[in-house]
């Protein structure tokens, strides 16, 4: 029997973010959503808090580092706050004419976000911004080692809501300690749910009776063809890789190289730091990485010199060793190295040409992360193409450092975001960066026009005169 205790807690938490919510949306203005999005982004961004929460973020969970979470958290903000400047969330927001039909921003609510412990202040960030700009309450729950990260950015959101005259229960969170039943509760009464983080959170979110958003899970393949800058290549992906080191759900977790350009691409790795172990130490690694079916706890999301250790490759790699890279051809269950390492291990495949290289990515996809993206680094652009058409994948990254490329940067046009959705092929109800316009319901007032009525045959001209009537 659910603890009842704890039930009422979550609805008690509900009901205040209701009665803010309400009175949000029937005072509000363009302005007044903008200033609350502003203010969260200004708590998150202003640089003491930002490196305090940063700091607080890696304490608490232990993975990734200082430096790279306060640029995380910088720029995804940034990135966000400036996509959305723009942009109409109150009011009438399109008027087509030919059409006869306006378009009104209606606010959905009171939103429930599960966020995971990878990025704790970054992700309840950019939720917390998109809901306010569309006028929406938000409740968060974090992962239980982000409580006291999501309890200190919140802290500094209600200190610059007290500025601005905003009121503090649109922005809660759901109180430590975080149980199952706390964040079930909170799926089934607010009225829309957006989860990113762990599949088991995602598939509770679909099954509980509330319009949700979930996030598929990321396991990023990069394909180097022989038409590829090598030297470039290497460099992006170093950068993306040891990036926070790799808690990215789009940081590369296996590359691919043509057998045209294996031998110097792997040289090209070498001088960016990537120590490439051989196929005979495949089990190796891979029962050092995992511990009972379980990645390694002592080596995900690690400083470099740490993963080393945990590992135990200190005779393997040279001195300022930033990521390891294991030579191995297995895909699917029976080989761990063909999933999502969330460390600053690569796997590392050989394929015959191009076309070998299609099957090997796509045989990967289906194994896990089918949807997320793939990324390629060539001088052909009709390969970026092919990817886009046989793969079952909802974002093809062309010659870009992958982590940064596909939730949005200041050189592509992808919307900021830290939660990218996965489409069918990813068990998701959408297919694009989660942004703005998934936190908004559009009421539509349509008006009489000029009758469009068409004849039959200009529909059905060309049929016939292939098929006869």
């Amino acid at each position: 029997m659910p603890d009842q205790s704890e039930i009422q807690e979550v609805n008690q938490i509900i009901a205040r973010a209701r009665i803010a919510q309400n009175e949000y949306e029937k005072y509000g203005s363009q302005e007044k959503y903008d200033n609350a999005a502003q203010a969260v982004g200004w708590a998150i961004m202003e640089p003491k808090r930002n490196k305090e929460l940063a700091e607080l973020a890696v304490s608490s969970t232990g993975l990734g580092n200082v430096n790279d979470k306060i640029t995380k958290n910088y720029r995804k903000t940034l990135g966000l706050l400036r996509d959305i400047s723009n942009v109409k969330t109150y009011g009438i927001i399109d008027e087509n004419i030919d059409k006869g039909i306006t378009k009104i921003a209606r606010a959905i609510g009171v939103i429930g976000a599960v966020v995971p412990s990878t990025n704790p202040i970054a992700t309840p960030a950019n939720n917390i911004i998109n809901s306010l700009k569309c006028g929406n309450a938000i409740i968060i729950s974090p992962s239980p080692k982000g409580i006291a990260g999501c309890e200190r950015l919140i802290h500094y959101i209600h200190l610059e809501f007290e500025k601005i005259g905003i009121n503090k229960d649109l922005v809660q969170m759901i109180p430590a300690p975080g149980t199952k039943i706390k964040t079930q509760q909170m799926l089934e009464e607010t009225d829309l749910v957006i989860v990113t983080g762990s599949q088991n959170n995602v598939r509770r979110a679909y099954t509980s009776g509330t319009p949700a958003i979930g996030v598929g899970a990321g396991n990023v393949t990069v394909i180097i063809d022989e038409t590829a800058n090598l030297k470039e290549a290497a460099e992006k992906i170093a950068a993306s890789k040891t990036f926070d080191n790799a808690t990215s759900c789009s940081s590369e977790n296996s590359i691919i190289i043509l057998d045209e350009v294996y031998n110097s691409f792997i040289d090209e790795l070498s001088l960016v730091g990537c120590a490439t172990l051989p196929r005979s130490m495949e089990n190796i690694i891979t029962d050092r990485l995992w511990k009972k079916g379980q990645l390694n706890r002592e080596a995900i999301a690690q400083d470099a010199d740490i993963l080393i250790n945990a590992l135990d490759l200190n005779d393997h790699v040279p001195k300022g060793t930033k990521f390891i890279g294991i030579e191995t051809d297995g895909i699917g269950d029976s080989y761990p190295l063909s999933g999502e390492k969330l460390s600053r291990v690569v796997s590392i495949y050989k394929a015959k040409d191009f076309s070998d290289s299609v099957l090997k990515a796509k045989k990967m996809l289906m194994h896990y992360g089918a949807g997320h993206s793939i990324g390629i680094h060539t001088n052909d652009k009709l390969r970026a193409n092919k990817l886009a058409m046989t793969l079952p994948t909802c974002r093809v990254i062309v010659n870009q450092a992958h982590c940064f490329a596909t939730g949005g940067s200041f050189n592509n046009g992808m919307p900021f975001s830290l939660s990218m959705g996965c489409g069918s092929w990813g068990g998701n109800s959408i297919d694009d960066n989660l942004h703005w316009k998934h936190f908004l319901n559009v009421t539509k007032i349509v008006n009489e026009i000029p009758n469009e009525e068409p004849l039959l045959e200009d529909i059905f001209e060309k049929y016939w005169s292939k098929a006869g009537k």
